[in-house]
């Protein structure tokens, strides 16, 4: 799970490649089904993602059985995670757990990736995300950066990230829904959309688009964080479904310029545009100190779950009939 959110497509391999099957031009027919966008959003974005999901189940309202999930960093992993086990047993053991509070200064936690940068990673990325030209740049020059972290590394990083990824999905099968996991191809820049076609693991796929430190290798191919393949929602892989439901933790806010076209907001409007029906849940005014410089503090997890709870229990009665 990243504290980065944000960064538009990529590669396909031949069919006798070796290297993961990454396909991004199936899409659902227009006016067809419904979408359940993850965006990410740190530790404490994938706790608020998963109160709310847990807080609409509550009052009767099951949006786990969307015809596609989308998922982006810690939004990838709720997605894994969602469609592992029930949300009620998800949100008790965030709420179970114990964390020891943070004694560092506020946007000091490094992060959980495969290696834990020097630099405050919000600050690195910002730098770079500052000198690019445009986001095809932007995405180029993160992934030169990310390789650069593992230039000469054994591999043991990469491995305790895969295993700290891992531990946190209940199951480590796709599911029989279709799902997108969002990464980028850190030598190419192209952006990545992974699901149970593409002949990666699922921990794999998850592991890649967490990848907000290192390059994360699956083959002899390299990734970096999803959410830099658009933006922390990659709201835009849900266009052709009738109704997408878009979960924000970072409450659609970007890191890019405006005219690069990548927000939120634009992304709605055009699914809107070529009608869908969207709705989106950002967290409240209360909660929102938990997210960003905060996203990495382990220790407001459970705070951020019951947030996102609360939420999801009082939207569920006007969201049923748009989801149903």
């Amino acid at each position: 799970m990243n504290t980065t959110p944000f960064p538009t497509p990529h590669s396909t391999p031949t069919a006798d490649s070796h290297e993961p099957q990454v396909d991004t031009t199936q899409r659902m027919p227009a006016s067809v089904g419904r979408a359940l966008v993850l965006g990410g959003g740190g530790s404490t974005g994938n706790a608020w993602l998963i109160g709310v999901i847990a807080g609409l189940a509550e009052a009767g309202l099951d949006v786990t059985d969307a015809d596609l999930i989308v998922g982006t960093s810690a939004g990838s992993t709720a997605a894994a995670q969602i469609t592992g086990a029930k949300p009620a047993e998800l949100f008790a053991d965030i709420l179970a757990a114990v964390h020891p509070p943070r004694t560092g200064p506020a946007g000091s936690d490094p992060g959980p990736g495969p290696v834990r940068p020097v630099m405050n990673q919000m600050e690195r990325t910002g730098k770079i995300i500052a000198a690019a030209a445009d986001a095809a740049d932007m995405r180029r020059r993160l992934g030169a950066a990310a390789l650069e972290m593992v230039a000469g590394a054994d591999g043991s990083r990469q491995t305790q990230w895969r295993s700290t990824v891992a531990a946190r999905l209940p199951s480590q099968l796709w599911p029989q829904q279709r799902m997108l996991i969002t990464a980028v191809d850190a030598q190419t820049g192209e952006p990545v959309e992974f699901d149970s076609d593409s002949g990666v693991d699922l921990v794999d796929a998850v592991a890649a688009s967490c990848s907000s430190g290192a390059a994360y290798g699956i083959g002899s191919s390299r990734y970096i964080d999803g959410g830099y393949r658009s933006n922390a929602d990659n709201a835009d892989l849900a266009a052709g479904y009738s109704r997408v439901l878009v979960l924000s933790p970072f409450g659609g806010r970007s890191r890019t310029p405006a005219e690069w076209g990548l927000h939120l907001a634009t992304q709605v409007d055009e699914l809107r545009a070529h009608g869908s029906k969207v709705e989106t849940i950002f967290p409240d005014g209360s909660s929102e100190h938990m997210f960003g410089a905060n996203a990495m503090n382990l220790s407001l997890r459970p705070s951020a779950a019951r947030a996102g709870y609360d939420q999801g229990r009082a939207l569920a009665k006007r969201l049923t009939e748009f989801w149903r």
